[in-house]
């Protein structure tokens, strides 16, 4: 703990991307390369519907995909091959570009139903499957699925679906994430506050359901943790944090490893305050389990979670001037990326040598980009095998 705590207060600010346009940086990802240290992409999703790619050591802007039809819901590269770029799109579609081509154009389409809003997505770890969620339409709201792999003889034409979950939530599928390391397995958040655990290999829904577990509020982030994945988290719009352990599915024991309504009214942090929850990440080598957190005017939190609770490992200062929508914590150089609401890409290195920034206000942008909170009061339910 105490490696991780001297990491992060090393942490300086090496570069800066600086949007020129009022927009939001709500995603990043980072290119999965074979050698691991040359992570050399990053992809920001934006709230004026455009896709940044920058290189990651230099933050210098190299690809650009504007002009999308809806709002922007995620952007992932694909895990073996790293120049391949996904992203999901409220007008029903899942697009994917190849980062090396000088074009707007996809060389992959996937099409939802006519009625099919897409807020989430992900790519399942062997890039054979990817999976969007719906916003819920009169009584309906799917998990869509599609086979992933490219057919050079149809680059052009649509991909439709392989088929859809439809009756395990009942409102807004919020997130959507394929474990990290076993290409079956799925979790699901809603702000019907329920996170569902799929095995896509089981022929039917309600086969694949493997547990159903109740954050009691609307899911705004989920993630897998532990050793071996077997543990899966979520946050909510609420700023509650709930954990639970997936191996106690078929015991007597409890599944949750803790949960926490609100997670601003237990974590003390000195001379500053936590006013939400940016998402969280396990780190392999401490085999811990993380929260990012912020205040309202930039400064970023990192919350160790632990069985007996929440405690902060420490805070950044002087980067961001606004709410912080995204971050990017790469294991291999311990840095980190950051992103925000005043339009700052920010790559905080160990040691690196600060910058004078010129700090940019946050920008009032349209409500159609601000996150919906929905309070849920379901019970508690689990199902067991």
């Amino acid at each position: 703990m105490e490696k991780i705590e001297e990491q992060f207060a090393n942490l300086r600010i090496a570069k800066c991307a600086l949007t020129e346009d009022p927009t939001y940086l709500l995603e990043i990802d980072v290119s999965k390369s074979v050698q691991a240290e040359s992570n050399h992409l990053v992809a920001v999703s934006c709230s004026n519907k455009s896709i940044k790619v920058y290189n990651r050591e230099t933050l210098h802007l190299l690809r650009e995909y504007s002009g999308h039809p809806g709002l922007l819901n995620g952007v992932r590269f694909a895990h073996t091959s790293e120049n391949m770029l996904f992203s999901a799109c409220s007008d029903g579609t899942i697009k994917c570009w190849d980062t090396r081509l000088a074009t707007q154009e996809t060389v992959q389409l996937f099409s939802g139903y006519p009625s099919n809003v897409f807020i989430s997505f992900d790519i399942n770890c062997s890039d054979l499957i990817v999976c969007a969620g719906t916003e819920k339409v009169e009584e309906d709201t799917f998990m869509v699925f599609w086979d992933a792999r490219s057919n050079t003889n149809y680059a052009c034409a649509a991909k439709e679906p392989l088929g859809t979950y439809s009756e395990t939530h009942n409102d807004d599928i919020t997130k959507i994430c394929f474990h990290p390391i076993k290409p079956n397995l799925v979790v699901s958040g809603s702000t019907d506050g329920l996170v569902n655990v799929f095995d896509i290999n089981k022929e039917n829904e309600d086969d694949a359901l493997i547990a159903t577990c109740n954050s009691n509020s609307s899911v705004s982030f989920i993630g897998w943790s532990g050793k071996d994945y077997k543990q899966v988290y979520c946050m909510t719009h609420t700023e509650g944090l709930c954990w639970w352990d997936l191996t106690q599915i078929d015991t007597e024991e409890p599944m949750t490893l803790l949960q926490i309504l609100d997670v601003r009214e237990v974590v003390f942090i000195e001379n500053s305050n936590l006013n939400y929850l940016i998402g969280g990440f396990y780190h392999e080598k401490a085999d811990k389990l993380f929260v990012v957190g912020g205040t309202a005017m930039g400064n970023i939190h990192l919350i160790n979670c632990g069985i007996n609770g929440l405690s902060c490992v420490g805070t950044l200062h002087g980067g961001h001037s606004a709410t912080v929508r995204s971050f990017y914590w790469n294991m291999t150089d311990d840095s980190l990326l950051t992103g925000g609401e005043d339009a700052q890409l920010l790559l905080w290195k160990p040691g690196a040598v600060e910058r004078s920034l010129v700090k940019k206000a946050s920008m009032k942008i349209a409500s159609s980009v601000q996150q919906r909170v929905r309070v849920h009061s379901n019970s508690l339910k689990s199902k067991k095998k």
